[in-house]
């Protein structure tokens, strides 16, 4: 399996599909890689490089105590892409993968990146402040928190619910959606699980976002329950200067896997990456 070796000697493991202009995808919280197999493959079967990491602490890259950060995250992402000199690249984010994809770009500027896609993703900020009334309050991830110290076996299977909308009348998740997304989150080591609920909850990604100087699609179902699209989508698409606001009536916060919405944003994400 293909892996690099970040500064901090971390090794990231990565997926690297197809052939033509890269697309980078970073996943969201707690899942890694795999969550992304089918754009993955909708990209490489339609001529271009799709590459896909496990974040540092999920999956299958080194599970370290520390740098379980957005700093760290943005260079561990730095890395691959200087690693694997890729350039001309769109970058696809989900949830804490859109803020990785940010902070890259206020850490690490812009001369790779073509464009950049946010879906359901963190920015600006997630917590609620007397700046940021629309965020949530921290009693929200002190109770994420509790689930994941606690007994995080059934705090994820729980959570799978509200991630696909499973918990909506009338959806089409399958079990088998909802038990990828425990395997998924099992894998990831408890110290970075936890630390990445500060990492996503409370950094504020404003300046990173004002740092955007290319096309950007930012996605958003208007049903995410994990990340509310007033306190997310909304408000990146008044920050980024050259975006494309997209809004999924009854969309789930995890809706690149669930019907009816993964066709609808696949078709998206191809259309403007070829755009």
């Amino acid at each position: 399996m293909p892996f690099i070796t970040t500064r901090d000697n971390t090794e990231i493991f990565y997926k690297d599909w197809g052939t033509g202009q890269p697309v980078v995808f970073s996943h969201g919280w707690p899942l890694n890689a795999d969550a992304w197999d089918p754009q993955t493959q909708l990209m490489a079967d339609n001529g271009f490089r799709a590459i896909a990491h496990d974040r540092r602490g999920h999956g299958r890259s080194g599970q370290t105590w520390t740098g379980n950060d957005l700093d760290t995250y943005a260079d561990d992402l730095a890395q691959l892409i200087e690693t694997l000199d890729l350039r001309d690249v769109i970058l696809v984010g989900h949830s804490t993968g859109g803020g990785e994809v940010t902070r890259y770009v206020g850490r690490h500027g812009s001369d790779r990146v073509a464009k950049a896609v946010l879906l359901s993703a963190i920015p600006p900020l997630m917590l609620k402040t007397d700046a940021n009334p629309e965020g949530l309050p921290r009693e929200v991830f002190d109770e994420i928190r509790k689930g994941v110290a606690t007994d995080r076996s059934q705090f994820y299977q729980d959570l799978s619910a509200p991630f696909y909308g499973a918990n909506r009348e009338g959806h089409q998740v399958s079990q088998g959606t909802r038990d990828a997304f425990w395997l998924w989150s099992l894998q990831v080591g408890i110290k970075g699980s936890y630390d990445c609920i500060k990492a996503f909850s409370e950094t504020d990604l404003t300046e990173d976002l004002q740092r955007f100087d290319f096309p950007t699609l930012i996605a958003h179902g208007d049903d995410d329950q994990i990340v509310p699209i007033v306190a997310a989508g909304e408000k990146s698409s008044k920050i980024v200067k050259d975006n494309t606001f997209k809004v999924y009536p009854g969309a789930p916060h995890g809706l690149s896997m669930v019907a009816p919405f993964k066709d609808v944003f696949d078709a998206d994400l191809l259309a403007f990456a070829r755009g």
